[in-house]
């Protein structure tokens, strides 16, 4: 027996020990299902994949107008070496807790701000006993690459890598914390406008005199960009690159 438990636009259903939370604007003829690949692969719905700790889906969603919409549906995956025994269970506490409600609640946050991040359409938390599993879907950014592969075929103008300092001291200064900030959970679209995605364990931190955060952000990035330099046979930043974007950082008061 299913339970839907209505909040503004938002709806919370419940299913056995399953729980999901959803976006009605977006998707009222919402399923449980939908958070599984298999749901978009039997509807052709599919439209492509990226792998990372596991894979990414791609899918498109047409509502009641016919309207088709983008979207991202990424499964919770431990990171390191817990990772490889645990794959993708984390302790339960609570559903609100849990890594989805926790990036669906900052994604929403975000979105109010008006900051260049996916809207989340809906999450999914499934317990097993003392631990849970969790997916989330989100809206794709249209026409967009990250900056790997954008760097590993061209150059950036100053323009650009300023522009990508002022966005994400932006987010700083609204006090948003992204736990994982690396050159690949940055994306440029076809007009190189800038975008953050990936905020799993992100944050609202909304003391002003802690800054170490912001500086261990810029510091995580920097050695992100080091790594891909390093490690691609062909990637394109310079450390007058770097100093183009953080140019751009600190120049937003």
């Amino acid at each position: 027996m299913s339970q839907a438990i209505t909040s503004e636009q938002f709806s919370k259903l419940e299913q056995g020990k399953t729980t999901c939370f959803f976006n009605e604007s977006l998707i009222s003829d919402f399923t449980a299902e939908m958070l599984s690949p298999s749901y978009w692969q039997r509807q052709d719905a599919v439209t492509g994949s990226a792998q990372g700790r596991g894979t990414t889906w791609f899918v498109a969603y047409k509502d009641n107008n016919n309207n088709q919409h983008d979207w991202v549906l990424r499964h919770y995956y431990r990171g390191g070496l817990i990772g490889k025994i645990i794959k993708d269970s984390y302790w339960f506490s609570g559903v609100e807790s849990s890594r989805a409600a926790c990036e669906f609640a900052l994604l929403r946050h975000m979105k109010t701000l008006q900051l260049p991040a996916p809207e989340p359409v809906a999450y999914r938390v499934i317990r097993h006993k003392l631990t849970y599993q969790a997916d989330l879907l989100s809206s794709r950014i249209q026409d967009a690459q990250d900056l790997v592969a954008v760097l590993s075929e061209k150059t950036l103008t100053d323009d650009v890598w300023q522009r990508i300092g002022a966005t994400i001291k932006r987010f700083h200064h609204h006090g948003i914390y992204h736990h994982d900030l690396n050159s690949h959970n940055i994306l440029l679209d076809d007009k190189e406008q800038v975008f953050l995605i990936d905020f799993d364990r992100g944050e609202l931190r909304t003391n002003p005199v802690n800054t170490e955060w912001k500086q261990a952000n810029m510091a995580r990035l920097q050695r992100s960009f080091l790594k891909e330099l390093n490690k691609l046979a062909q990637f394109y930043f310079t450390e007058k690159n770097w100093q183009a974007l953080m140019s751009g950082y600190q120049g937003l008061n």
